[in-house]
């Protein structure tokens, strides 16, 4: 319910900060102008929003497999999307090493769960269901939706801080004032942003509990992803670089991330068991200011936070 209210504030202030800056926008250059860049705007994320399931199965390289080619996926998928309710989601397997898994997808029907090569030998089954539960539900969520929504604000502060920074004209400081207010609610709408990104991985791990996974199954599928992509080379990370929001892990961060984890697995068998799950609802953890500061700036939650908040999902209720 916390992670409701907390979407549903931050979305509320988009649009609050939004409708000052019309009103701002408006005092000094006419409220035909915004409209243009809200109209530009808006068509491009359209067109980014109907054309990007073709760019992400271009970018990850996705072969969509029948049952056929992979009975135990189907099966797993197929018993998922009953639980939640939506229809089953085509399945792909995208030819990445770095291990992960994706979801994306225009609305309900159009939907796609995807494991990449990596992931495919690297978990247990009940790991990897559970991370097809956390995918199931960004589906379920039309987190896509949600995300590609909001993110058209930003472009239009970014798009009206650009014209007002670099047009001349008579009026040129009412202009420059425009256009660094336009950028300053550029920086901050971005920011939300990225907040609302990290809620939603936080619900969609919250979603794969509510579909009868078990909370410590889930968080040591993310231990191992964190680990499996810390031993992957500068240049594999590098080719997916522009798609890692869709990922049920950041692997830019994985460095970092294992060795705060250490803390998690105490008898480093590479795994996180019930017992080790549930210390962490008394214990306290520590995370580097450093790692907090980029926590702001990344689409996901940092991972030690992230796993001791499944800690306090056990024996949760399914849908």
């Amino acid at each position: 319910m916390w992670l409701k209210l907390r979407l549903y504030l931050v979305m509320a202030v988009m649009f609050a900060i939004v409708y000052g800056l019309v009103a701002f926008a408006a005092n000094y250059m006419g409220i035909s102008g915004f409209f243009f860049y809200g109209i530009l705007a808006s068509a491009i994320m359209f067109f980014q929003y109907m054309i990007g399931p073709k760019m992400v199965e271009w970018s990850m390289g996705v072969h969509y497999v029948s049952e056929q080619e992979q009975p135990a996926l189907h099966r797993m998928v197929t018993e998922l999307a009953r639980d939640a309710q939506i229809p089953k989601p085509r399945i792909g397997i995208a030819r990445i090493p770095i291990p992960n898994a994706f979801a994306f997808g225009r609305w309900a029907s159009d939907g796609r769960i995807c494991v990449t090569e990596g992931i495919m030998n690297l978990l247990t089954e009940k790991e990897l269901r559970a991370v097809l539960g956390h995918e199931m539900s960004h589906l379920k969520n039309k987190d896509v939706a949600v995300i590609t929504m909001i993110s058209v604000i930003p472009m239009i502060c970014w798009y009206l801080a650009w014209n007002q920074l670099f047009s001349g004209g008579r009026d040129r400081g009412n202009n420059v004032l425009i256009g660094i207010v336009a950028f300053v609610v550029y920086l901050i709408t971005n920011l939300l942003v990225l907040y609302v990104s990290r809620i939603r991985e936080y619900y969609a791990d919250e979603g794969s509990v509510r579909l009868g996974n078990q909370p410590h199954y889930l968080a040591s599928a993310l231990y191992k992803l964190v680990y499996g992509s810390a031993r992957m080379s500068k240049d594999s990370l590098k080719q997916v670089e522009g798609m890692k929001a869709f990922f049920a892990t950041d692997p830019s961060r994985a460095g970092s991330e294992i060795r705060e984890l250490s803390q998690i697995d105490l008898d480093g068998s590479g795994t996180i068991d019930m017992n080790e799950l549930m210390a962490l609802q008394t214990k306290p953890i520590k995370v580097k200011t450093t790692d907090k500061i980029m926590e702001i700036l990344s689409t996901h939650p940092n991972m030690l936070k992230r796993i001791q908040r499944l800690s306090s999902l056990q024996g949760m209720s399914a849908y």
